[in-house]
This record gives structure tokens, sequence and C-alpha cells, in this order.
């Protein structure tokens, strides 16, 4: 949940670097208990309604409705997937960033799909080193637009084009006793791993050059997880489900510095757990057990943990 706190990314790099264990040997938490379940259950129920967008960054997922004809699904797509990218940080400086994309986008062409595949961002949008937002420059956005051009012009929208490498994708593997534990049967664990390392693998490596798009097989990728986790869980007030063909089971959490602190509070994952993979496997297999089917849910709930005093 990025944009309701300050989602720091050199807090989180602080944070796996003081880690005191290594990451390999982390152990699967002790079972959820029944009144913790209950707990996380109704924050989730409190916090995953229509207003919890109004300060976060999925409040962009429906910048474009095209069920009353305001735009298409691959710019809803296109704008979610912008949206999570620059997601990080403060979100008093990234909302206003990713505002100005899409409305340079609006005003060029009224479709930021169309202001991809006919190239006007390269006129449009500013080029250069100076920076955009953060350590990412104006040439850093337009590599990023660049790649999500190429995409564009080999499908009608990202989600196509993810589906088809998806569905021709080995099953990864993902190791580690916490997530042989959560999928322990082989149907359900082959679909999860598909999705969550699987998607994740397939959307770094459709952006080799992109910057701001994140990289690493054993990294926590939080803002691409954020995306999966928008376009993937279904029947939310928050999450847009378009992807019906990926598993929900699947998902791993987003995993920013606040997710962890309160994880590590309840419980969830083992105190000094760095920022990783295999942290966001862990906490994904505990949730598994409090919404069956729809781990990522407690995400609500632990953004609910930040603002509720317990």
């Amino acid at each position: 949940m990025s944009g309701a706190r300050n989602t720091n990314r050199d807090i989180i790099d602080s944070m796996a670097k003081m880690a005191s264990k290594n990451m390999a040997d982390l152990k699967v938490p002790q079972k959820v208990s029944d009144e913790l379940k209950i707990k996380l259950r109704s924050l989730a129920d409190r916090y995953e309604v229509p207003s919890f967008t109004e300060a976060d960054p999925s409040q962009f997922l429906r910048w474009y409705q095209p069920e009353v004809g305001r735009g298409s699904l691959a710019d809803v797509e296109v704008a979610s997937f912008i949206a999570a990218m620059l997601a990080f940080g403060n979100r008093k400086q990234f909302i206003p960033k990713i505002r100005q994309v899409l409305e340079t986008s609006e005003r060029s062409l009224g479709s930021v799909s169309e202001w991809l595949k006919t190239e006007a961002y390269k006129k449009d949008f500013p080029h250069g080193e100076a920076k955009f937002y953060r350590f990412y420059s104006y040439d850093d956005m337009q590599i990023f637009f660049g790649e999500l051009t190429d995409i564009l012009k080999q499908a009608d929208s990202l989600g196509e084009f993810f589906h088809k490498k998806y569905t021709a994708r080995p099953v990864v593997e993902y190791g580690g006793a916490c997530i042989e534990t959560y999928y322990n049967r082989e149907s359900v664990k082959n679909r999860a791993e598909r999705v969550g390392l699987g998607l994740s693998s397939i959307i770094s490596s459709s952006f080799p050059k992109s910057a701001l798009v994140p990289k690493g097989r054993n990294s926590a990728n939080k803002r691409i997880h954020m995306f999966l986790r928008w376009m993937v869980r279904r029947n939310s007030p928050v999450d847009l489900g378009l992807w019906e063909w990926a598993d929900p089971a699947g998902l791993l959490m987003p995993l920013d510095v606040h997710v962890m602190q309160e994880a590590v509070k309840l419980g969830l994952i083992p105190e000094g757990a760095a920022a990783s993979r295999k942290t966001a496997e862990c906490l994904i297999a505990a949730l598994a057990e409090v919404f069956p089917g729809d781990p990522c849910r407690g995400d609500f709930a632990l953004f609910g943990l930040g603002v509720d005093v317990i």
C-alpha cells in the first residue's frame, strides 16, 4: 500500500542491510491465531472501501472509465502501470508526477495508449538529464515510454501482451520453507508460482532498458506486485481484477517498510527480515491462512494497523 503512507525506498534498503540473518534460513512463521485472524479480517473490511483510493495511487486506476465511454481498456492498464512505477517515496511528491504524465497525454490525444503508440510523447514530454522524479530523469521517462510503446505495437493492451508471454512460459520454482508450506497442493502451487514470480519476471524482462521498472529475481519488486494486485484481485472496490486469467491466490505481497513493520509486530515475519522476495513469500504464506484464495487482501489489513490504535 504505497500511496496512503510514506514508503521510502532508502528506508527499505537500510532495513535490508541491517538484517542480521541469512534469508535463505527464513523459517515458516507460527500458525496465525484465531484472534489475529478476526482482527485482520475486520481491518480489511474497514479499509478495502472506495474511499481508500482518495489518498492512494490506486486513484489512477479509474482515471479512464471505458464503461461510460471514456478511454479504453488499454488506457486503464497503461495509466495504472505508469502510476505503479512512479509510486514510491512520499505520496505528496509522486501523485502530482503521475498526474502530470497522464494530463500531458490527455491534452495531446485524450488517450495515454494512443499517445504512446503514435509516439506523441517524444514531442510532448521533455527530454534531458534533469530529474523528473527523485533519481529518474526525463530521459529515463522517455526510455520507459519507448518500451511501453514497443509493447503496445505488438498487442492491443498490456494485459494481452503479458498474457501471451504468461501462457507460453514454463512454470518457475520458488523454493523455501514458507512457500512450500503455503502451496502444499501441486495444482495450487503451479498456478501461484506462475502468477507471483512468473508475471513479475515477465514484466521486468519486458522493460530491459527502463531503469524505472524494478528488476531482480530475489528482490521484493514491490511496485510490480502492487500493479499485479490491482490487475488480478477481483470483487474489490479498489482493485480492478481485469486479468481474470491470473489466479489471485498466487499474488505476492507488495512489500514496503510499513507492511514489514506491522507484519513484524504481529509475528507474521521475523524481526530483521530483509525486504526481499523470500520475505514476501513468508508473509503471503501467513496471510493465506487469514484470507484463503486471496492473501493480498491482507495488504488492506496491515494498512489499517498503521492508522488504528490497537
